[in-house]
């Protein structure tokens, strides 16, 4: 039996309950100025509630900052604390599913071969019998029986088919899923890896041990919220996506490209040398000094917009933390020795 999994919250309180967390949740979202859209109300709705002591910490948190509630925001919050669906719980359901499809048209499959079976053993005896037998009723009641044999076995075999049918549709629903995993990795406004997908794959990296050489860069625009504060969070994004479209440029194919966290973005390098990982982030820093980007309809440029990087390279034990830790060091040393430019991790 397949275990019912719920993708979305239970809002099954009285209706005098949810009314109190209207009156509650709507002054809320005036005073922080947050938009009454539906994921916004879903989250301060959680937060009124008193039901997620996690997501209630971070809101506390924001607000404590006075960080801005922008749509990336709302969304990442929304899908941590509020939608919890997941690929993997899809997988799982589909793979139990299989799993009983399978069972099922065996079972059916043996079922019509016995069917059939029996159907041709009752055939022979009726031959031999109605040779034999003084009563005439006798050779029509096997007959009946035949028949009946017959249409079981073509009932099986009907079912047969419908159950492989459903089979190449449950293999088709298995090639969806897998597009949405691959979708799920993908960080919306860069269009590189997302934290998880990137967390992931620096944890394969580390524990290869047929790894025998490779390298962590960490890049971040420097002075990225003068970009925001001075031309808007739009412009910044646009920033944000043309500097994401350098690493995809530059990076070699095995390579693994993501948005670490905000303006700060990841180069996992499986297989590279220092000397090549030098290489590549150099590109990418020289290309972006010497970009001059501009406002969409307008010949204002928006200035100079440089990165720093951090490079780190891996070693026998490394796990992903110290990996992050040395990478992070390096860029802390570019950002501290002027910005522009490309720091590597200290020698132990």
């Amino acid at each position: 039996m397949i275990a019912t999994v719920s993708f979305l919250p239970s809002y099954d309180a009285p209706l005098e309950q949810h009314k109190e967390y209207l009156r509650r949740c709507v002054p809320l979202m005036v005073k922080h100025n947050i938009p009454p859209d539906p994921i916004n109300y879903a989250i301060w709705y959680e937060y009124v509630a008193g039901r997620n002591a996690q997501l209630m910490q971070e809101l506390d948190a924001l607000v404590r900052a006075k960080a801005p509630f922008d749509a990336a925001t709302s969304l990442k919050l929304y899908k941590t604390y509020i939608c919890h669906a997941s690929v993997e719980s899809f997988e799982k359901i589909n793979a139990q599913l299989q799993r009983l499809v399978d069972q099922a048209a065996q079972a059916v499959s043996l079922t019509s071969e016995r069917a059939a079976a029996a159907g041709d053993h009752l055939a022979e005896r009726s031959q031999t019998l109605a040779a034999a037998a003084q009563q005439v009723g006798l050779q029509t009641i096997l007959s009946e029986i035949i028949q009946e044999t017959k249409q079981l076995a073509k009932t099986s075999e009907v079912l047969k088919t419908r159950l492989d049918e459903t089979h190449k549709e449950m293999a088709q629903l298995r090639d969806e899923l897998a597009q949405v995993r691959e979708i799920a990795k993908i960080d919306a406004l860069t269009g590189l890896l997302n934290r998880r997908a990137f967390d992931q794959a620096l944890k394969a990296f580390v524990a290869n041990p047929a790894a025998q050489k490779g390298c962590l860069v960490l890049l971040d625009l420097d002075h990225f919220k003068r970009i925001n504060d001075t031309h808007g969070h739009l412009v910044g994004d646009k920033v944000l996506r043309y500097f994401s479209t350098l690493l995809q440029k530059y990076v070699a194919a095995h390579h693994h490209a993501a948005r670490y966290g905000g303006e700060e973005l990841a180069i996992i390098m499986p297989g590279t040398s220092l000397n090549e990982a030098l290489t590549i982030t150099e590109q990418i820093r020289s290309v972006m000094e010497t970009s001059r980007l501009k406002h969409n309809g307008s010949l204002d440029a928006l200035g100079k917009v440089t990165v720093s990087s951090g490079i780190a390279v891996r070693q026998s034990g490394d796990t992903s933390e110290s990996l992050i830790d040395r990478a992070d060091a390096a860029l802390y040393r570019a950002k501290a020795s002027g910005r522009n430019r490309i720091a590597v991790q200290e020698e132990p």
